[in-house]
């Protein structure tokens, strides 16, 4: 069972449990080679806090005295790991060294004997360099031998792996196969050769297709992947498990593996790490260790550089930055680079999952900033909040944020009502009545941004010009002073949120009648709205969208069809949701496909009666498939 504790975006913060305990997720399960163990599986466990680890089944099913020693004492009695053991099933095997000699149905009953948490079923590993109809058949023997290690699992849990070389819809073909299948976990496999190749924008694709076919219930492990620099980029893609044998390959080989790449020891000048195993040494003293002692303290650094780098994604994920943290990681080598500037053709998928606020600030970290989903999100939605009415644009140069609101009032004093006023910004034009909502407001750009996001700015505001009939472009300065306090302004700023914020028309529908404010005494800024003495809307601080209240949920519901902005729960459900408590995925029957995270969404009955009303945590598929964990967090119940 997966539960999602935490999101942002497509990357998780999650929980799966096993006959051996539970695993936090994002997690990395080093790899054990029962016949050349470099570290010992119980101090992988106490020193280091892994609870998972990953060995392979077809390793011990070929050795005699592992064999028997795995079928009588079981798989956690021979490595001595008292956590979740999950197994390969051989299949790595056959792409190394050619084929192996098992068939899927006695190595999946092999590592269900032996006791493994997580079984693996025996895949075709298809090569990058394959051809379409030679993968396409190998896709279709590895939705074969799948469904029939379903049937032979027992009380294993199994891992399904997407296999599908480099073609997009070959990935998704399969895990969408799978999803229907009696599968646990989902690896994707067949991405060492890409890795080893640097081929991370390929790598991008591959991972991309198979989430788009997979049940998002269950957890996703991107096979191999073990070194630190590329779990920043997977993680953000979806990717829940990861695993490493590299800690120990590349000690062997004297290699350093860092977020930053990967460094010969014989090269190194100075040892500039304090994790645990170096921080007794310096470049000197670690040189001179006898092979067994420095082949184990590189693996171990190895790990701890892996298991640092992991709880900084985990808590990037928590904090809601993952994405500075990806375009920072990704900057360590070019190839990475290739990969997140692959992300914009994914754009409209990553998007779906891109929470519509977050609680902190976005800071810019290059020109691959601007192709942030939160960032398309807001061009693509800034139609919503111009008012192409007016006949004349006020365009007004950045200035420090909030922008100007006092410079407001003076310009529609100076040119008249009849103007749209917008700040040319990196964003692009913003309407000055969005000047406190996310994204605009919470987003730091350098004074000097690149050429790229220049263009892009230059390229929107172009378009918005040529809706209008003048253009003129103003200067703050000179126009003497004024107050910001003008009703005219926050009805202006009230409906162009509330466009933005829930689509085309919503105004009409919340506003239809005479719209009064409660504003903060110390700031000015509305706090409050109500239309003909009802309390519609509350706008946030944090981010300057609005929370819904009962009486606006109410009019949006009576505007919107069914099932805009709505979840349906069961009838066993509407009681506690009636109550204020939050609405499970398990009750959840439906829902908009359009709703993002954070949205503000209307929990409804199966007859479309308003039961409360809250802010969506999942997306609609999410909500669906999950069995457990929160798919809305409800702020009021609607009583009877």
């Amino acid at each position: 069972m997966f539960e999602v504790l935490s999101r942002d975006g497509l990357a998780r913060v999650g929980k799966l449990t096993t006959p051996h305990g539970t695993v936090r997720t994002p997690a990395l399960l080093p790899v054990i080679n029962p016949r050349l163990i470099t570290i010992e599986p119980s101090r992988l466990r106490e020193a280091y806090g892994f609870e998972a680890i990953i060995t392979n089944s077809y390793i011990i099913r070929n050795s005699e005295n592992l064999r028997e020693r795995a079928l009588s004492e079981g798989l956690h009695s021979l490595l001595g790991f008292k956590g979740a053991i999950m197994t390969d099933s051989g299949t790595f095997q056959s792409h190394m060294y050619g084929e192996v000699e098992v068939s899927n149905q006695e190595i999946v009953s092999f590592q269900r004997d032996i006791g493994s948490d997580i079984g693996t079923v025996l895949d075709i590993f298809t090569e990058p360099y394959w051809g379409y109809d030679e993968t396409s058949e190998a896709v279709d023997t590895t939705l074969s031998r799948t469904e029939e290690a379903s049937q032979l699992k027992g009380e294993m849990m199994l891992a399904g792996v997407v296999q599908g070389s480099v073609f997009p819809d070959l990935r998704e073909r399969c895990a969408r196969s799978m999803a229907s299948m009696g599968v646990d976990i989902h690896p994707i496999g067949g991405v060492v050769p890409l890795m080893e190749g640097y081929r991370y924008s390929d790598l991008v694709d591959v991972i991309v297709a198979s989430k788009k076919g997979l049940d998002p219930s269950r957890p996703v492990h991107l096979f191999g992947a073990g070194h630190p620099m590329v779990f920043a980029l997977a993680a953000l893609l979806g990717c829940d498990m990861f695993d490493s044998a590299s800690y120990a390959k590349f000690a062997r080989d004297g290699r350093f593996m860092t977020v930053e790449g990967t460094f010969h020891l014989k090269d190194m000048k100075e040892l500039n790490c304090q994790c645990p195993a170096c921080h007794n040494h310096d470049i000197r003293t670690l040189k001179s260790l006898d092979e067994e002692k420095r082949v184990r303290t590189i693996a171990e650094h190895n790990l701890w550089a892996s298991k640092m780098e992991l709880d900084r994604v985990r808590r990037a994920i928590l904090e809601g930055d993952i994405w500075e943290l990806v375009e920072r990681r990704c900057r360590a080598h070019p190839a990475l680079l290739d990969g997140l500037r692959r992300l914009p053709l994914h754009s409209g998928y990553l998007e779906r999952f891109e929470p519509l606020s977050r609680e902190g600030a976005l800071f810019y970290t290059g020109s691959e900033s601007v192709s942030r989903p939160a960032f398309s999100r807001y061009r693509r939605r800034l139609g919503n909040a111009f008012q192409f009415g007016s006949k004349k644009l006020i365009e007004v140069e950045e200035t420090s944020k909030p922008y100007n609101r006092s410079c407001t009032e003076l310009i529609i004093r100076e040119y008249g009502e009849d103007t749209q006023i917008v700040v040319r910004s990196p964003l692009g034009p913003v309407p000055i009545e969005m000047d406190e909502t996310y994204p605009v407001a919470q987003s730091l750009f350098p004074t000097i941004v690149d050429r790229e996001t220049e263009e892009l700015s230059n390229e929107m505001m172009l378009k918005v010009r040529k809706k209008f009939d003048e253009v003129i472009e103003c200067n703050c300065a000179g126009l003497g002073s004024g107050s910001p306090d003008i009703p005219e302004l926050d009805l202006a700023r009230t409906r162009t949120v509330i466009e933005y914020q829930f689509g085309s028309g919503a105004s009409e529908a919340i506003m239809n009648g005479e719209t009064t404010f409660l504003k903060s005494r110390t700031t000015g800024k509305i706090r409050n709205v109500f239309v003909d003495g009802e309390h519609v809307l509350s706008m946030r601080a944090s981010d300057g969208l609005f929370t819904l209240r009962p009486p606006g949920a109410k009019r949006l519901m009576k505007y919107f069809p069914y099932p805009r902005m709505r979840v349906v729960v069961e009838d066993d459900a509407v009681p506690f949701n009636r109550e204020g408590k939050n609405t499970f995925c398990k009750f959840v029957i439906d829902c908009d496909p359009g709703i993002v995270p954070m949205d503000e969404v209307m929990v409804v009955d199966q007859s479309d009666d308003l039961v409360a009303i809250g802010r969506a945590i999942l997306v609609r598929e999410e909500m669906i498939a999950f069995e457990k964990g929160i798919a809305v967090k409800v702020r009021e119940g609607i009583k009877i």
